[in-house]
């Protein structure tokens, strides 16, 4: 099982396959499980990388509170104990506001990103009141309630439902909270216009609660391609994964 040890803390990351690497970014509670039909289906073509960020699966607690800085700063780690100069950085959900800060920070390290169902600020009613439920619940007592809510919407099987749940709980819900409470206050908005690398946006016709975090990236960035995929809501990576592949196949190609 591949750890780094980072600042005391060992971070579980996995790297299957050759080629243009891709490093991606889960959001609270889920792992990098969340991604087992990218670092399948796209192994054959790029270098897949995806990790579990502090606190979450099988990546230690942080007595660091989480932030995105933070996880940007392990990513980077990452890449460099991996000999990576530049890499393509997917995120899904809150995953993509992480993708967003990566590339401010480290535009030189960035290829491009691919943002699935993400946004660059929390800033409707509804998706605050989501994650300030799932802040109460990410409580020891209460967390084994959340993770089966979390990876049942996101599995598309039973056995995709067991293997997302079995490494959510075992995360620290210290951390976890901290990732929740993190993503209410990010806002990058008015940075979006000096991300100058190629951004693909994904999003499913159905997540409509999500369009508005489609338009507000297509508004601020300056180079983006937007793709709504046809019947899909927000759980893209696990409930779309062949459509996504194909998509992100195609970007990476056209960009390189």
């Amino acid at each position: 099982m591949p750890m780094l040890e980072v600042d005391g803390v060992r971070l579980y990351y996995t790297v299957k396959g050759e080629g243009i690497p891709i490093i991606f970014i889960h959001p609270p509670l889920l792992t990098s499980e969340n991604f087992s039909y990218q670092l399948e289906g796209l192994a054959q073509t790029f270098k897949i990388i995806t990790f579990d960020i502090r606190g979450h699966g099988r990546s230690q607690y942080s007595n660091k509170p989480l932030t995105y800085p933070l996880i940007v700063e392990d990513m980077k780690r990452i890449l460099d104990h991996l000999e990576i100069d530049k890499a393509y950085i997917c995120g899904y959900s809150t995953g993509g506001s992480i993708l967003l800060e990566f590339i401010l920070r480290y535009k030189e390290k960035s290829l491009g990103g691919i943002v699935i169902s993400g946004m660059s600020e929390t800033s409707d009613l509804y998706l605050k009141q989501r994650i300030s439920l799932a802040i109460k619940l990410a409580d020891p007592k209460t967390l084994p309630l959340l993770a089966r809510a979390i990876s049942w919407g996101n599995a598309d099987t039973k056995e995709t439902y067991k293997k997302l749940y079995d490494e959510a709980i075992k995360g620290d819900s210290r951390n976890i909270k901290q990732y929740y409470q993190y993503s209410l206050q990010y806002n990058c908005t008015n940075q979006l216009k000096s991300i100058n690398v190629p951004i693909f946006l994904v999003y499913g016709n159905k997540d409509k609660a999500f369009h508005r975090y489609a338009r507000t990236l297509k508004k601020g960035l300056p180079k983006y391609e937007l793709e709504y995929l046809l019947n899909e809501k927000h759980q893209i990576p696990t409930k779309a994964a062949a459509k996504l592949n194909r998509l992100i196949r195609v970007f990476i190609e056209k960009n390189n």
